[in-house]
């Protein structure tokens, strides 16, 4: 990788953060399928399976993030935006002539494709702002983590509010949309996400300007929850339509008031780290010597070694500088990890099958909502998809509020809280198998909410086991679980069960409980052994975040951002 130039001061980190809470949204562009999937089935004779395998396509293309993963440290964010913002305007453009009918008889495998690939710029637009934001904000991984996966989790809510009062439901306007509209937000945003020099991690008004961009994200994904439900219920006429779009545009805009605030009233500099007085992060090749005494972040950036290898490992750093020995330490858990290093660790895989089996049963509700609510006798899906929505957001930023506050206070890991969320999982399931009245929407939202708290957690506990340095390829593996599911579980099993009863009922549409009933008692099984891996992984690992949080706050290994 080439000389990386860093933006220094205290503001472009969280005027980074601002734009990123943009793209994030826009990277929210996969889940609107429930939104006009029903389109697709209806205006291309589609069955409920070809249905399914489309939401697969939508899977795979939303986590099929190797590739910006691998080039992340080789070209600036930017170049993955726009990267991103081609692929968003080629997928749907293709969708919505397909759907409109400009071109008629469009091939299925074509309709498969690009759907695949406007899916895809989710994950490169996730890649960029994730990789850098985590780069940028070091000491508070599990907070970043949660307020932009976050804010990925409100986008459907976001776009449901678009779609439902701006679009008046029109399921064509709403691909032309994210064909034009999502593209061009992108391209405007790319410019203020770069890498920064990191704010002090310590710093009160760090903490304080954390707490700030999260209300204001509770307080949009309230408002976006309160005005669907509203607009569902009372006919809106256009004028109101427009303000409630002017007052969500403004709610998105507020984390740029830390920025501005910085701008307006700037503080006083205390102890900010230093870097070794160097520009280029991502070239150091010295850890930093503090004293432990000292009262800012750069204390808990030095180094760090298990005492039983400090001898051995000054020896061999004392062997390699008289020529004597070449080979280099095997990198242990919290250090920065290559790709190959990792695949070869227990605790990766058991990370990768816990978190596929909790995500990859979730997805497979996600892309099946629409047609669960019609089987349980709720025609309009538009409510359940902004319940699971809100839910979705506040499980993936209380997950990163939470699991900081408790990995600080007592060194818990995070996956913890992956255990806690799929044993919930399960009950959700199997309230969904019972249909009885009620109940329908408690499992969503409780399905919702422990979806949302396995992306926030997977995120900053692959950071913490091997590194960021290569942070981008190790995460974007991980996430293929979630197609991976999604094809096992949503194509091969939920599609064909759906299909087999609807034939039975004599219709291309199934109604009833039976539709989903064997698919919920299989995925609470799925779960039960997600559970199991869990538990396992998070016992293996409390050494290492003892090691890592000893004395309440994150150190830095000693081969980070070399």
């Amino acid at each position: 990788m080439g000389k990386l130039v860093l933006k220094v001061g205290s503001r472009p980190p969280w005027v980074g953060l601002a734009a990123a809470v943009w793209i994030q949204i826009a990277a929210g562009n996969a889940y609107n399928f429930p939104l006009y999937s029903s389109a697709l089935k209806s205006v291309l004779g589609l069955n409920q399976q070809q249905v399914t395998i489309l939401g697969v396509a939508n899977d795979v293309g939303e986590n099929l993030s190797l590739l910006p993963g691998i080039v992340c440290n080789q070209f600036p964010p930017w170049a993955l935006l726009l990267v991103g913002s081609v692929l968003c305007f080629l997928g749907y453009g293709l969708i919505w002539l397909a759907v409109t009918q400009t071109v008629s008889n469009m091939p299925y495998v074509l309709l498969w494709l690009a759907l695949c690939v406007a899916a895809n710029s989710s994950a490169w637009f996730g890649t960029a702002v994730l990789v850098t934001n985590m780069r940028n904000f070091p000491l508070s991984r599990g907070t970043i983590s949660g307020i932009l996966k976050g804010y990925v989790g409100i986008s459907a809510s976001v776009y449901t509010l678009i779609y439902s009062i701006l679009l008046k439901s029109s399921a064509s306007e709403l691909l032309l949309f994210l064909s034009i509209g999502v593209s061009i937000v992108c391209l405007i945003m790319m410019y203020f996400i770069k890498p920064c020099t990191p704010p002090s991690g310590e710093d009160t008004s760090v903490h304080v300007h954390f707490i700030f961009t999260q209300a204001s994200s509770i307080l949009l994904a309230t408002y976006l929850v309160l005005t669907t439900i509203l607009s569902d219920m009372v006919l809106i006429n256009d004028a109101v339509s427009y303000i409630i779009v002017v007052i969500m545009i403004i709610l998105m805009m507020t984390p740029l008031a830390i920025p501005l605030k910085m701008t307006l009233f700037p503080a006083t500099q205390k102890n900010n780290v230093l870097l070794d007085g160097s520009s280029d992060v991502a070239t150091q090749t010295s850890p930093l010597i503090t004293s432990p005494s000292s009262s800012s972040s750069a204390a808990y950036l030095g180094s760090f070694h298990e005492n039983e290898d400090v001898s051995s490992d000054v020896e061999i750093l004392i062997a390699e500088g008289e020529g004597a020995v070449r080979k280099k330490r095997r990198p242990k858990r919290g250090d920065d990890f290559k790709f190959k290093e990792a695949l070869v660790k227990a605790d990766f895989w058991l990370l990768w099958f816990a978190y596929s089996l909790g995500v990859g049963s979730g997805v497979t509700v996600l892309n099946n909502l629409a047609q669960i609510g019609v089987a349980l006798g709720v025609e309009d899906a538009t409510i359940l998809l902004a319940v699971f929505s809100f839910c979705n957001f506040m499980g993936r930023l209380g997950a990163g509020a939470v699991s900081e506050h408790f990995v600080r206070l007592i060194t818990l890991p995070r996956t913890f809280w992956m255990t806690c969320t799929q044993v919930i999982m399960i009950i959700a399931f199997l309230l969904y198998a019972s249909a009885l009245d009620g109940t329908l929407y408690a499992a969503t939202a409780l399905l919702g909410m422990c979806y949302g708290v396995q992306y926030s957690i997977m995120v900053p506990t692959v950071s913490e086991l091997f590194g960021l340095k290569h942070f981008g390829v190790i995460s974007s593996f991980m996430m293929l679980g979630n197609p991976i599911g999604a094809l096992l579980f949503s194509v091969f099993f939920a599609g064909n069960v759906y299909d087999t009863e609807a034939a039975k009922q004599g219709n291309s549409t199934c109604y009833g409980a039976d539709c989903f009933r064997i698919t919920f008692l299989v995925l609470a099984g799925v779960c039960g052994l997600g559970t199991i891996l869990s538990i396992i992984l998070t016992v293996r690992i409390r050494p290492v975040y003892q090691m890592l949080y000893a004395g309440g706050s994150f150190r830095l290994s000693h081969t980070s951002n070399q």
